[in-house]
């Protein structure tokens, strides 16, 4: 059965190493037949939620930036990617921005196959762990979600280095396997 997969690059660095596995996780998935939508929040004017409760009984934000599209293509979604660098050992920014404005449609957001992409310029595993209670937190709050694989690309720091990475054949098998 295809699946429809929306996968979330949220590096702010064009052609980074978390964008790079990314890609190769899209290209995985659609020689499976599954219908696959990369979408890169820098491309997208993201605000900080502003914590008003507006999208309480609406179930929409009031800003009018590009969320509330991202959000209605997440809910129709099966499965949902999240990709990151990892700053300061947790995911960046951007994405924890986005994480936050779920909160208008997490109650619609349901049984979502998720999988997580991150990279990073240590060659140490403790950064991803604590990206990864991240998003088990996100997990948490979603109803019958569930972490269903990680890519971690270590000692990845000048851009472009992750295409030639045990990590992109990884995210590329891991997309091939949905």
């Amino acid at each position: 059965m295809n699946k429809k997969v929306i996968i979330i690059s949220s590096t702010p660095r064009k052609n980074g190493n978390s964008q790079i596995l990314s890609e190769a996780f899209e290209k995985g998935a659609k020689e499976k037949g599954n219908n696959v939508e990369l979408i890169s929040l820098r491309e997208n004017k993201i605000n900080y939620c502003l914590a008003c409760y507006g999208c309480s009984k609406t179930k929409r934000c009031i800003q009018n930036d590009g969320m509330n599209e991202i959000l209605d293509k997440i809910v129709e979604a099966d499965v949902l990617v999240l990709a990151t660098p990892i700053y300061m050992y947790d995911v960046c920014g951007q994405l924890k921005t986005f994480i936050d404005r779920i909160f208008p449609k997490y109650t619609e957001i349901k049984n979502k196959e998720i999988y997580f992409i991150a990279t990073c310029a240590e060659d140490q595993n403790e950064p991803i762990s604590y990206a990864i209670q991240t998003i088990n937190g996100l997990i948490e709050c979603l109803e019958d979600a569930k972490l269903k694989g990680v890519v971690y690309g270590k000692n990845l720091d000048n851009i472009g280095e992750a295409e030639n990475s045990k990590a992109y054949n990884e995210a590329y098998e891991m997309g091939k396997s949905i």
